[in-house]
């Protein structure tokens, strides 16, 4: 029996949304939608300098003086796709299916994140039955790469004393505080080289793995391709002389786990067979490894055509600095509050080698902003010691737990009312825009949720569907008892 896409005006908003291209830096689609959406309601609506949209609608009759709430989402997707699947993220509609009790996309990235908040916030302002007081609906744009919309958004451009943040993806847990996050860049440079003389050429790929959130996922041990498979061609230049690298290529997205990826080596003719049997050992080795995160690994090792090599003494070192960089769990949060969650980590997210670069992108996070900095500064040193170029993005701040949040204590009261037992009130290793907000608006008092998500960043992204009425009845039931302003 085919489940039911309830509360439907939701599902309907969010059909909408599925229409219109937005990916992360090219959402001006969406953007003129919120404004046409929000001025043909005769609300009021603003576009800032950034990007961000603001809709305002007025309390319902006899709220008017209900603290004024802001109800927060992003606008853009991450764009990722299956390898054998066609479809062009600036100008085709995300297709959706129903699998059982999950909404999902058809090879692509379903855009859940955060499409289904998006349409939250759009449902309650084309609702008229809605109890609730002074409502601020806002949609940054750019989260995804760097939450620069946000980072963009200046003072005084949200003026409600409450923010619901409706981008986290377990329904039944309240977000009280997110990571900080910084982007750590390292570039090999080089000469490329004709191959050895009696070089033969093979190519080793591996894909099908399960990958994930770089920050909500990373405590789940996943397998990184890129660490796999630079993995292998440490062991085999540490086994055999003449072994030539050229090309490494693996991962889209700065926070994103690398699901697939594929290298092309030059072996001398006589080891050739010895290499393909070291695949063979070593991906059995790696999938009894990795047997319960990622059971769906595919790899597979051919020849290809003859081309130029990197410099064999610069691939040997980007080789060593991948293999002993820094990758996962890094500390766990002493704060006894926040449950034993990931404090600290660092993921290496892309690997792409040019004809004359090897550009490496890392994501590193922790709720610790000197750990932050300590992270970063580890990650550097490993690739500066092999002699690349490295350079730390500025990133973003963490979001720290109110101590007594008068919103947390309503939104946990609602919930129990609801569904008679407490929600999970936690931090998220992830980073989310709240750490931003914090900064701008220090009194600003704060939570984020949302309906539950799975393989986020991935073309295996789903939303499970009867988790979105949970959220939506809770959300309305915590809009319905807003206190009045003091």
């Amino acid at each position: 029996m085919e489940t039911k896409l309830t509360p439907s005006i939701v599902f309907e908003h969010f059909a909408k949304i599925n229409e219109i291209p937005r990916p992360s830096k090219r959402e001006e689609k969406m953007i003129a939608y919120l404004q046409h959406f929000g001025e043909s309601r005769g609300l009021d609506t603003h576009v800032d300098e950034t990007g961000n949209v603001i809709i305002r609608k007025p309390a319902t009759p006899g709220m008017e003086n209900r603290k004024t709430v802001i109800l927060q989402s992003h606008m853009d997707m991450v764009c990722d796709k299956l390898v054998d699947v066609e479809f062009d993220f600036d100008k085709d509609a995300i297709k959706t299916y129903v699998d059982g009790e999950w909404l999902t996309a058809d090879g692509t990235t379903l855009g859940a994140d955060d499409g289904i908040g998006c349409a939250m916030e759009l449902a309650i302002l084309d609702s008229d039955d809605i109890a609730h007081g002074p409502i601020e609906c806002v949609f940054t744009r750019d989260e995804e790469t760097g939450l620069t919309g946000a980072e963009g958004m200046k003072a005084g451009f949200m003026t409600g004393d409450y923010l619901i943040n409706l981008d986290s993806e377990d329904e039944g847990e309240i977000f009280v505080s997110c990571a900080g996050g910084r982007n750590t860049t390292a570039q090999f440079t080089f000469q490329r080289q004709a191959p050895q003389s009696d070089a033969f050429f093979l190519k080793g790929s591996l894909k099908g793995l399960v990958g994930g959130h770089s920050g909500d996922d990373i405590n789940k041990k996943r397998a990184n391709a890129i660490k796999i498979l630079a993995r292998f061609i440490y062991q085999e230049m540490k086994r055999y002389e003449g072994i030539q690298l050229a090309q490494f290529h693996s991962g889209k997205l700065h926070n994103a786990i690398p699901r697939d990826g594929y290298f092309v080596l030059a072996v001398p003719n006589a080891l050739k067979e010895n290499v393909r049997a070291d695949w063979n050992i070593f991906a059995s080795d790696v999938e009894d490894e990795f047997h319960v995160t990622d059971p769906q690994m595919v790899w597979n090792m051919e020849s290809t055509d003859a081309e130029p090599v990197i410099d064999p003494q610069v691939a040997c070192r980007f080789i060593q600095a991948v293999q002993a960089v820094d990758n996962g769990i890094y500390a766990i949060c002493q704060d006894e509050a926040l449950g034993g969650m990931v404090e600290t980590s660092s993921n290496i997210a892309s690997v792409h080698s040019g004809d004359q670069t090897i550009d490496i992108l890392s994501s590193q996070r922790s709720n610790v902003m000197s750990n932050l900095d300590n992270m970063c500064a580890t990650i550097a040193a490993a690739f500066e010691l092999a002699g690349a170029k490295v350079t730390c993005g500025d990133g973003y701040p963490a979001w720290k737990m109110r101590p007594e949040s008068k919103l947390t204590e309503l939104v946990v009261d609602t919930y129990k009312q609801l569904f008679h037992k407490a929600p999970v009130v936690r931090g998220i290793h992830a980073g989310l825009e709240c750490g931003l907000f914090s900064e701008r608006y220090p009194n600003l008092d704060m939570v984020s949720f949302g309906p539950t998500l799975r393989f986020v960043h991935t073309p295996d992204e789903r939303l499970h569907i009867p988790t979105v009425q949970m959220v939506w009845d809770h959300l309305l039931l915590i809009l319905k008892n807003i206190p009045q302003q003091a």
